[in-house]
């Protein structure tokens, strides 16, 4: 059995999927995996410093594609998010255009493309979600979301701006936000629409106690990941995400 190589392209001052991300792979039964990062300056959340990260893409994929990584996350909801409708569609075509001319047939996510990715999967229509986001971004979220044909019924924003604060947003915090939301008729919750708020202690207690599915972005990442390199999708105490290879089935 070989070895999985990850690449990860985030923020720098993400903290945070570096160690859910591995995390999460390594209770895989079957499969083992690397990890290797390439870092885009980013410190605040705003429109701005957004499209400046965004605008090392291109040097993030190149220092990866040296690497020899089997797949590739682009780890940075928000960014994609916040420039409008299909964006993660875009900027993954992009990515793999990038590899190809290099040699590399790595498979190609997105955080903002595995979040929507994971709620089709489980057949959500109706959600409801927690950010970390200022209500501006929050909003163009919900927006990006609905675009795809997923209504967000009720969704809350902390408002931290500092990316390195949303790293450390204690998890009490994200569970009262979640259990003021109007979660009547919803087929899931979205206890993290970030790849930066800590949530992975998080989602199965979540799911436990509102008794629907809940996942986040780190979770949707991992199960995109896994369906796209072929791999059973099995990681235990995540959430019903990521108990079955079908995980309509396994949410009923």
């Amino acid at each position: 059995m070989g070895i999985h190589r990850i690449g990860l392209v985030v923020p720098s001052s993400n903290v945070t999927v570096e160690t859910e991300m591995p995390t999460l792979l390594n209770r895989h039964a079957d499969e083992q995996f690397s990890f290797h990062s390439s870092r885009m300056r980013m410190q605040a959340v705003s429109p701005e410093q957004l499209r400046a990260m965004n605008a090392q893409r291109e040097r993030c994929i190149l220092e990866l594609g040296d690497a020899g990584v089997d797949a590739i996350l682009y780890a940075c909801l928000v960014a994609l998010m916040s420039v409008g409708p299909g964006e993660h569609q875009r900027v993954e075509g992009l990515v793999a255009e990038q590899l190809a001319a290099g040699g590399s047939d790595a498979v190609v996510r997105s955080s903002a493309g595995a979040l929507v990715e994971a709620l089709h999967a489980i057949d959500a229509k109706r959600i409801v979600l927690v950010t970390p986001y200022m209500r501006p971004l929050a909003e163009q979220v919900v927006a990006y979301i609905e675009a795809e044909g997923i209504q967000v019924s009720d969704w809350r924003a902390l408002e931290v701006a500092d990316n390195a604060e949303v790293g450390c947003i204690p998890g009490d915090r994200v569970m009262d936000a979640a259990r003021s939301l109007d979660r009547a008729g919803v087929d899931a919750l979205v206890i993290s629409a970030c790849v930066q708020m800590p949530s992975l202690d998080l989602v199965q207690a979540a799911e436990d106690e509102f008794e629907l599915p809940v996942l986040s972005a780190a979770t949707a990442g991992v199960y995109s990941l896994l369906r796209a390199l072929g791999l059973p999708v099995d990681i235990p105490g995540a959430g019903g995400l990521l108990r079955a290879d079908a995980p309509a089935a396994a949410l009923q």
